[in-house]
């Protein structure tokens, strides 16, 4: 892991400039390294921050996630201060922000509830309270399912859900909202990991969201956050893109990328039986 003081600091905070004056108090307290990046903790004087280094073949725009960081700041949204970005001597992006605390274990229904007001009040921003941030739009399909037209039973029921659900980009979204983004320090809640952030349909994000709950947590969980989120969108509204995420979940399952435990194909079986858009596929078999 770099020194702090090796970095090349693009954009500073006054935070990080006075770090930068002692760097010899700091103690490096754990490192990861992850699929896109390596996650540094460190702490000085009772205070502890997170160093993020892009050091795989992920790219992505950390100069947008660091401006990101301090216009949902500003608005309220309960995100990590970001205090810099820069690169290393390799010229991995690095990005350093304050520590938000654990990631959430174990979940009750306050939490979902708590949880469910924070994505909908990411989803209510407006350009207008964003301002000047120019956030990134991409392609529904070429985003989120990429190599589905390698799998011919997947690429067919792509094409008549976005039919129906007919994605639209209009909301700010967090893009992987799960409970491996959302850490927790003196019981409040921190959402983590803006990589995926853009100008995107809200339904599917929460979607995706109440996918990830089904499958890892429980559906009593994901019931009380998909019945607190709900507000203007009816239930029958979310169907597709809940179909939509689980054909995702799908997909990826398929390249390799998701955790399975003892019963998540049970659940992943018992998800699509409930979907009637997905009830009578046999994605599994």
């Amino acid at each position: 892991m770099n020194h702090l003081r090796t970095i090349k600091w693009l954009e500073t905070k006054s935070k990080l400039q006075v770090l930068l004056q002692d760097t010899s108090a700091i103690s490096w307290l754990q490192v990861d390294q992850g699929f896109e990046a390596e996650v540094a903790k460190l702490q000085t004087q009772g205070e502890r921050f997170v160093m993020k280094v892009w050091n795989q073949s992920s790219k992505p725009d950390v100069r947008f996630q660091y401006k990101l960081l301090e216009t949902l700041s500003k608005l309220g949204i309960p995100v990590s201060s970001p205090l810099g970005w820069g690169t290393d001597g390799e010229g991995h992006q690095v990005l350093l922000t304050t520590d938000g605390g654990q990631p959430v274990l174990e979940l009750t229904k306050d939490d979902m509830v708590r949880m469910a007001g924070i994505l909908s009040s990411i989803h209510r921003l407006t350009a207008e309270e964003i301002g000047d941030l120019q956030i990134p739009s991409y392609d529904f399909m070429t985003y989120f399912f990429p190599g589905a037209q390698n799998h011919a039973d997947l690429a067919f029921l792509l094409t008549s859900l976005t039919r129906v659900a007919q994605p639209n980009q209009r909301h700010l979204v967090h893009g992987d909202f799960h409970m491996h983004n959302i850490v927790r320090q003196d019981g409040q809640f921190t959402v983590i990991d803006w990589t995926n952030a853009q100008w995107g349909d809200a339904r599917y994000d929460f979607a995706w969201a109440f996918l990830l709950l089904s499958l890892y947590v429980s559906e009593e969980v994901a019931d009380t956050f998909r019945s607190a989120y709900i507000t203007e969108q009816t239930a029958a509204e979310l169907k597709p893109f809940e179909a939509l995420a689980c054909l995702r979940w799908i997909l990826l399952f398929r390249q390799g990328g998701v955790p399975i435990m003892s019963d998540t194909k049970r659940r992943v079986a018992s998800f699509i039986d409930q979907n009637p858009f997905l009830k009578d596929s046999r994605l599994l078999a």
